[in-house]
């Protein structure tokens, strides 16, 4: 029997499969390794997004803090990048990982600088 993986990402986490870096300039020249790391900024796709931001139910109030807990007492607030947008973050905040053979970053939503969405509806 052969398990299925996902990948699920927590939190307010992004994850975002990275563009292509540009290791030439426009004129056709390489650029060494230490000029790309000195841009503060990158970009890639959105791949997938966390639910959101925790925040407490305000319908469940614990009348006894140290009551057990149960069920769930948290909603989260959905973040505003959605799979598919074009992302520009923080390349500091992106941490690398390997998944299926690929790379990818995840990013915590609050290093997302801007997005650009392509709106196909009327």
């Amino acid at each position: 029997m052969k398990a299925k993986k996902n990948l699920i990402v927590v939190g307010d986490r992004v994850l975002i499969d990275p563009a292509g870096k540009h290791d030439r300039t426009k004129t056709g020249l390489y650029l060494p390794a230490t000029v790309q790391e000195k841009d503060k900024a990158q970009s890639g796709y959105v791949v997938a997004t966390g639910p959101g931001y925790p925040v407490q139910d305000p319908n469940k109030v614990m009348e006894e803090p140290w009551a057990e807990r149960r069920g769930a007492e948290f909603k989260y607030v959905p973040l505003q990048v959605q799979a598919g947008d074009y992302a520009i973050f923080l390349r500091d905040a992106a941490v690398e990982i390997e998944y299926d053979g690929r790379k990818y970053l995840i990013v915590p939503h609050s290093a997302v600088l801007a997005v650009v969405r392509s709106d196909f509806g009327v």
